[in-house]
């Protein structure tokens, strides 16, 4: 085969006969619908502030 050249056998329309035996993914298996909770002694200026080191650290790597 030349370039350009192609197995005719590749290009006929091909069936969905092999997708019967997959099983389906349920997305929703391990929803949580309960409650998160967490106590900190930091206050929230002091966790905007770590929070924008933590960026300023991975701009730092870039």
């Amino acid at each position: 085969m030349g370039f350009g050249s192609y197995d005719e056998s590749e290009q006929q329309q091909q069936t969905g006969d092999d997708d019967d035996d997959v099983e389906a993914v349920n997305v929703h298996e391990n929803d949580h619908d309960g409650q998160l909770s967490f106590e900190s002694e930091a206050s929230t200026d002091e966790l905007v502030s770590q929070l924008g080191s933590m960026k300023d650290d991975d701009n730092d790597d870039e």
